[in-house]
């Protein structure tokens, strides 16, 4: 939290251009670190019943940002590096009260003190926070068969990268490419598309099956983005069907990525959850690093293939899934899973 307040008040502020790097790359870590700690708290502190749903409407905040975003770059304001630094300023004080706030309101995780060997200090919790628990001494570990860490990382990582590497096609690539003059308006359009999509999938998270929700994403995606590039002269010629596959696509997209999120950071042993949480954002978002190098030379029409072929990796990944890996949806608890 300190990092990320000094990163913010550092940007609003510093006019060299290695300052703002510098406080941009601050920023950007306490975010990241941030994030990490929400996924895993999030899955060992909210009841069962509740805790897909919980983990979907938190990640689809962050489209809810690019949503703000979106709104706020369609405005002649935006044009003004004032107005830019004055919004980051804003956007960061109320960051921090939510955070001073939070820390001060959120328990510990129970779970983690229990296997620390803190046992007193997980009594305390409860008894501060909870005035019930629910009871999964009784479960039988052994009638569900974990499928090995090295297969769970492999799966998570392929599905993840996919997820970063493949992200922003049409919004961010293609669109832009094509029709630059709608630039500001294809972005926010696609990001309405991601939270609505987010936004009527979450309140089903505890009920849906993770794996099929993981799979059907990915088949979307893939079709979605095969449709587009074996169509480009139909659709750069047909604003209409431009606005579709836009839609349709980044709906895939956003559910797909709800889904992954969600699923790296439930399918580990509590002691080791956030490590592991941890390797699978470290190798999925540094993945990206080199493809933007790699990918700097392509022409539109190969990059869109290349966008293809990873989500099709991740598709083959979804399927291996599928097939090896375990249920984390349906209500499952967290010590059937993990």
């Amino acid at each position: 939290m300190l990092l990320y307040a000094i990163g913010a008040v550092g940007i609003t502020f510093a006019y060299e251009y290695y300052l703002i790097l510098f406080f941009l790359a601050m920023l950007l870590f306490a975010a990241g670190g941030e994030m990490n700690t929400i996924m895993v708290m999030n899955h060992e502190i909210m009841p069962n019943r509740h805790r897909s749903k919980t983990m979907f409407f938190e990640i689809n905040f962050i489209n809810f940002g690019g949503l703000l975003l979106a709104a706020v770059a369609l405005s002649s304001a935006y044009a003004s590096i004032t107005f830019q630094r004055l919004m980051i300023g804003i956007t960061a004080i109320f960051i921090l009260i939510i955070l001073a706030y939070a820390r001060l309101k959120i328990p510990e995780s129970i779970r983690w003190l229990e296997e620390k060997g803190d046992l007193d200090g997980a009594e305390k919790e409860v008894k501060k926070y909870f005035t019930s628990i629910e009871d999964h001494s009784t479960v039988d570990k052994k009638t569900i068969k974990l499928p090995s860490i090295p297969l769970r990382l492999a799966v998570s990582i392929v599905m993840a990268a996919a997820n970063t590497i493949g992200f922003g096609l049409m919004t961010y690539v293609a669109g832009p490419y094509f029709f630059p003059e709608l630039t500001a308006t294809i972005i926010l359009v696609a990001s309405i598309a991601e939270f609505l999509a987010g936004l009527g999938i979450s309140p089903f998270a505890d009920i849906i099956s993770r794996k099929l929700t993981l799979l059907v994403s990915f088949i979307g995606t893939v079709s979605s983005t095969a449709i587009i590039y074996f169509t480009i002269p139909y659709w750069t010629s047909n604003l209409i069907l431009f606005w579709i596959l836009l839609v349709i696509l980044n709906i895939f997209t956003s559910i797909g990525y709800l889904t992954e999120d969600t699923l790296k950071g439930e399918l580990w042993p509590t002691p080791k959850r956030g490590t592991y949480t941890a390797i699978v954002r470290f190798v999925s978002i540094g993945s990206y690093i080199p493809v933007i190098f790699l990918a700097a030379d392509l022409s539109i029409y190969q990059y869109m293939l290349f966008n293809l072929i990873i989500w099709t990796l991740g598709l083959i990944a979804s399927i291996i899934w599928f097939t090896k890996g375990i249920e984390t949806g349906k209500g499952r608890s967290l010590s059937e899973i993990s």
